[in-house]
């Protein structure tokens, strides 16, 4: 999968590299430069053609639109992986504590229910399998 992506990426760099250049010549164009700058041109068509092939290996790799965003904000799209794994940390802390929470009260409600109804609260924890009740 990595030399699908390494394919693309060197084909990207020799892309922006011909843009580059490109850009050299037309920035200083003089008559005489047009033989070099159709060439560039040529490359720069090429380059396009060749980033389309790679298309076809690629066409499964979906991206999510935020990524896009972060690019065009400037930002490290390597920024949006991380943040997502600290929301997804912070949410699995959010309902682990949750968890937490309901099992406690589970415990406890089963404490004082089995004070107030004892009998049903010993058909229920056989019902459940569980012979001991719980601590008091």
């Amino acid at each position: 999968m990595a030399e699908k992506f390494d394919h693309l990426e060197e084909h990207l760099e020799k892309f922006v590299e011909n843009i580059r250049q490109l850009g050299i010549i037309v920035s200083d164009f003089q008559p005489s430069s047009q033989a070099g700058l159709n060439q560039k041109l040529n490359f720069i068509v090429t380059g396009l053609q060749d980033i389309d092939k790679c298309r076809q290996q690629l066409h499964d790799i979906s991206v999510p639109l935020e990524v896009f965003e972060y690019i065009d904000q400037g930002r490290n799209p390597q920024l949006y992986t991380k943040e997502c794994l600290e929301r997804a940390l912070a949410k699995n802390e959010q309902v682990k504590g949750k968890i937490d929470t309901m099992k406690k009260f589970k415990s406890l409600l089963i404490q004082e229910l089995s004070k107030v109804f004892p009998e049903d609260m010993a058909k229920y924890r056989s019902i459940r399998g569980e012979d001991h009740p719980p601590p008091s």
